[in-house]
């Protein structure tokens, strides 16, 4: 607690996309007089290869109060393992210094697998966000699980989701099936309209485009970069749409598959254009009015679907999460992406998605998890049991 008494909430973010899933519930605990927000930075978001995102952050009015550079630039695992090492002693010193309450992370890399170990050694309770789900084409996968067993409070997205962490033995009362936060964006974030994100993007008036975001898929067993080439060859047979391209983010092997982007936009300039970040508000814009999201991000996964935005999710990247009847999964040659995009653009199709029910949940995912920071009882949360669904019957 500080002098004042207020909660100290302290939220560790890494890079842009986890930031932007973050952002509300940081307004919200900033705006609670009973809690006091604490930021520590750390990952691509102080890179600038990868747009230097921390400015960002101090630009929507937050104070970041840690930095930890854990020198993100080299995409070999033995350099993300070396990144790993800086976060989980900068992580160490900057809680002690802080001292917070409860720190909350989101998501599976590899930077709050770190930041987790660094909690759980200095004893200082964990609120995870987005456990629970399965993503079998990245080490991420393992990362999540992990960090769920060095947590004490979950905000999972779906209730699938609850059970499986029920299932790893997580306590039932500890176990919140609240939504994806990230879906508090679209309703509240004020998004440009169509002409606006033209004028902001370069893009000509009206003219139909694709929003791409590729990853690597760090489990594969091939080149990483090859999936991308086959994605690039898929793109060139819609030659009347334009191509917006999003950075890559810093997994191992991105280098390669920055570099593909990068000469795909050179050579394309008349119609492709590539952006380090686009920020959270021209990103969803730019998803709302796009013909289709192309690659294998989440955000093709929750985001997309809320706003009746076709996907077509390639490859093995997200295979296990739980899927809209708007995304479109397809392996990673170019016939079968080409052939998931001419779905994806049938009237047909996109009729149906209409009336879809939403899978992630409706929205205000991120004023709930803030209620139950504050109201959660952390005396002792520490001592965790293991749940055993076997000996005390089916989870609640």
């Amino acid at each position: 607690m500080t002098d004042s008494g207020r909660r100290k909430i302290c939220v560790v973010t890494g890079t842009r996309a986890e930031y932007g899933l973050l952002y509300w519930l940081m307004k919200e605990i900033e705006a609670d007089p009973d809690l006091d927000l604490q930021i520590v930075v750390t990952g691509s978001h102080l890179a600038p290869q990868f747009g230097e995102t921390a400015t960002v952050i101090e630009d929507d009015g937050f104070t970041i109060h840690e930095r930890i550079d854990i020198e993100v630039g080299n995409d070999t695992s033995v350099a993300v393992s070396r990144s790993m090492g800086l976060a989980v002693i900068g992580m160490g010193e900057a809680f002690d210094r802080l001292g917070p309450d409860i720190i909350v992370m989101l998501g599976d890399r590899y930077e709050i697998l770190a930041a987790a170990s660094a909690a759980t050694v200095a004893l200082i309770p964990i609120a995870h966000i987005h456990g629970g789900e399965v993503t079998e084409g990245t080490i991420d996968d393992a990362m999540r699980h992990a960090i769920t067993k060095l947590s004490h409070l979950h905000f999972v997205a779906a209730e699938p989701y609850r059970a499986r962490a029920i299932q790893m033995g997580e306590a039932p009362d500890r176990v919140f099936n609240i939504g994806a936060p990230g879906l508090d964006n679209i309703d509240k974030l004020d998004l440009p309209d169509r002409a606006d994100l033209e004028r902001e993007l370069g893009l000509p008036v009206n003219q139909a485009y694709f929003l791409v975001t590729y990853h690597p898929a760090t489990l594969s067993t091939g080149n990483t970069s090859t999936e991308a080439e086959e994605m690039l060859a898929a793109l060139d047979q819609f030659p009347d749409h334009r191509v917006v391209l999003t950075g890559v983010n810093a997994d191992a092997g991105y280098d390669r598959i920055s570099g593909l982007l990068s000469d795909y936009a050179a050579m394309n300039e008349n119609r492709v254009s590539l952006h380090a970040s686009l920020g959270q508000r021209r990103y969803l814009c730019a998803m709302k009015y796009a013909d289709a999201v192309v690659g294998n991000s989440s955000s093709g996964i929750i985001e997309a679907p809320a706003m009746k935005t076709p996907t077509v999710n390639i490859g093995d990247r997200q295979k296990g999460r739980l899927l809209a009847p708007s995304v479109i999964d397809c392996a990673g040659q170019a016939k079968d992406i080409t052939a998931a995009i001419g779905k994806a653009l049938g009237s047909d199709f996109r009729d149906e998605l209409k009336s879809m029910m939403p899978v992630y949940g409706t929205g205000g995912a991120s004023e709930k998890i803030k209620d139950c920071l504050k109201s959660a009882d952390l005396t002792g949360i520490n001592r965790k049991s293991f749940y055993d669904i076997v000996l005390q019957g089916a989870a609640s």
